[in-house]
């Protein structure tokens, strides 16, 4: 486990336990000044994971420089492992991240979600990029509204380091709710290729949690802002 250094791989592991006899444990290893995962990708991944096959109508990559879809390579194994559980399945989930660990007893497709999530946005893909500060940070099985919170307040923060640069800033989040639009369009087509990988509905329907996600915050983001303010009155002059 990371002990604080910045040169040091961060290790972020999630532990399913089904039954006392079946588990399954995934130990994600971020690069920490990329955050990419660093994992190397398989040279025998499935037809399914290549690029063009059901490629998002706007994926900017090409097979030249990306032969497979990096989302789709982190769900072989996430596939491979919850083929047999249907998504209504309860578990135990334990995340272990830096100097903490989360527990709790959920769904199936609730806890393979949060794990997605934090797989999607380390995975490479363009469209996911935008989310590394939030993996930087992770907060396994948020709510909602703490995905509303962290995701506004991690936006806003890139706008200030964009001011820094001399950069135009957007403080009325136009282009978080354009982030999330094509994060719903990636959601959409990544099912698609589950469909071709796996016989049971957990998987997908993680994605589709995630997806919900990705289509309520655009929505949302005024009203929920709206009504969280009065906890910023300090800093609020009258």
């Amino acid at each position: 486990m990371n002990t604080g250094n910045t040169a040091q791989t961060i290790e972020i592991q999630y532990v399913f336990k089904m039954d006392k006899d079946n588990r399954s444990e995934f130990t994600l290893h971020l690069d920490p000044d990329t955050l990419d995962i660093t994992k190397q990708k398989s040279v025998d991944a499935p037809e399914w994971t290549q690029l063009e096959y059901m490629q998002c109508p706007h994926c900017p990559l090409n097979k030249e420089e990306s032969p497979n879809c990096p989302v789709a390579i982190c769900l072989v194994n996430v596939i491979d492992k919850f083929d047999d559980v249907v998504s209504y399945d309860t578990l135990e989930l334990e995340v272990i991240t830096e100097g903490r660990k989360v527990s709790q007893t959920t769904s199936a497709q609730k806890s393979i979600s949060s794990l997605l999530g934090l797989m999607f946005a380390t995975s490479g893909c363009p469209h996911t990029n935008f989310f590394k500060p939030m993996a930087r940070f992770h907060l396994p099985l948020a709510t909602p509204q703490e995905t509303v919170f962290r995701a506004t307040g991690m936006y806003l923060l890139s706008q200030y380091y964009a001011k820094q640069k001399g950069q135009d800033t957007d403080l009325e989040l136009e282009g978080l709710k354009k982030i999330y639009s094509n994060l719903n369009l990636l959601n959409t087509a990544i099912v698609k290729r589950i469909d071709a990988a796996s016989s049971t509905d957990s998987t997908k329907n993680a994605i589709v949690i995630l997806d919900m996600l990705a289509n309520m915050i655009p929505i949302v983001i005024e009203d929920h802002l709206e009504s969280i303010q009065h906890l910023f009155d300090s800093y609020i002059k009258n």
